[in-house]
């Protein structure tokens, strides 16, 4: 092993115990990595947040309004990231294995998966956000929200509630009418685990902190290219379309729910048909012509 790699292994060791010299370095280190990640993950989750706070990033995303207090998310993050990188425990697993320099090392942890959802689940508590006209809806929108994510029946999550059927189903459908609207259905996704090689999570418990980290490396750029010409030819499809696909194909709702839904918002499929006419043969005519425009578009684009 080389001077500077030793040189680094004793550096991590002594910021671990404590060192304030080598803590600063180790600081300066991740400080340029914690701020692009800051940046990305805050962008990617801003919602609404932009247009109420003030951006405390070090290059402001989205306008604020004048005298807006400063958003709490971005040096919230920064904090979260810092000790994430550079506590004790992760410092003194660094060994300088196969040559990998510290920075190496902490680039490799900041760009994983394990390290992507240990800091979703830290900043939405494990859960997904609930935007903001939703929660207006009902005090109880957040929690069937929730319910409707799980994909739990109607029934349980009246009875978690304490209410009546009746009263969930129809908050259930103004939910789904809101985000429709908004053209936000995928809220309602159910969460998905990926297992890579079976990852492991910090805990309390896990004293050995055998955490396994992976970067998450590039896609195949003929993944790319096709998941490119998707996204160019989705977004050349009118807002119905795109909702249509979304429901019945992505998220395999019922088609009766998505007739209500296009009833609810007078939204006709079919000219000189009127939405509350639409029956469940023309939706799937619908969506297999839908499908057929959408492969054209990509088709197209080659």
């Amino acid at each position: 092993m080389n001077k500077l790699l030793t040189e680094q292994i004793e550096l991590a060791q002594n910021a671990s115990q404590g060192d304030v010299a080598a803590r600063k370095q180790i600081n300066a280190l991740t400080h340029p990595i914690i701020n692009y990640q800051t940046a990305r993950f805050c962008k990617r989750f801003c919602f609404e947040n932009r247009y109420r706070y003030a951006c405390s990033l070090d290059k402001p995303f989205g306008p604020a309004a004048t005298g807006a207090h400063l958003c709490e998310w971005g040096n919230a993050s920064y904090g979260w990231m810092l000790n994430d990188l550079s506590n004790s425990k992760r410092l003194l697993r660094y060994q300088a294995k196969d040559g990998s320099s510290l920075n190496n090392y902490l680039y490799s942890i900041a760009n994983s998966l394990p390290f992507y959802e240990r800091w979703k689940d830290w900043r939405f508590d494990g859960r997904v956000h609930v935007p903001t006209y939703i929660q207006q809806l009902q005090p109880a929108a957040s929690q069937v929200f929730y319910g409707l994510r799980a994909q739990e029946t109607i029934a349980l999550i009246a009875q978690k509630l304490g209410k009546s059927e009746q009263e969930i189903q129809q908050l259930s459908r103004d939910i789904i009418v809101s985000l429709t609207k908004k053209n936000r259905l995928h809220l309602l996704n159910p969460p998905s685990t990926v297992s890579l090689t079976e990852l492991t999570h910090d805990s309390a418990e896990n004293d050995n902190f055998t955490q396994s980290d992976i970067p998450s490396y590039d896609e195949a750029l003929e993944i790319s290219e096709e998941k490119l010409k998707l996204h160019t030819a989705w977004g050349q499809l009118e807002p119905v379309e795109q909702y249509v696909l979304e429901a019945l194909i992505i998220e395999q709702q019922d088609a009766g729910d998505v007739l209500l839904a296009l009833r609810q918002l007078n939204i006709s499929i079919k000219q000189g048909v009127a939405a509350h006419e639409t029956n469940r043969q023309q939706l799937y005519y619908y969506r297999r012509k839908t499908i057929v425009k959408l492969n054209d578009l990509m088709v197209k684009s080659d």
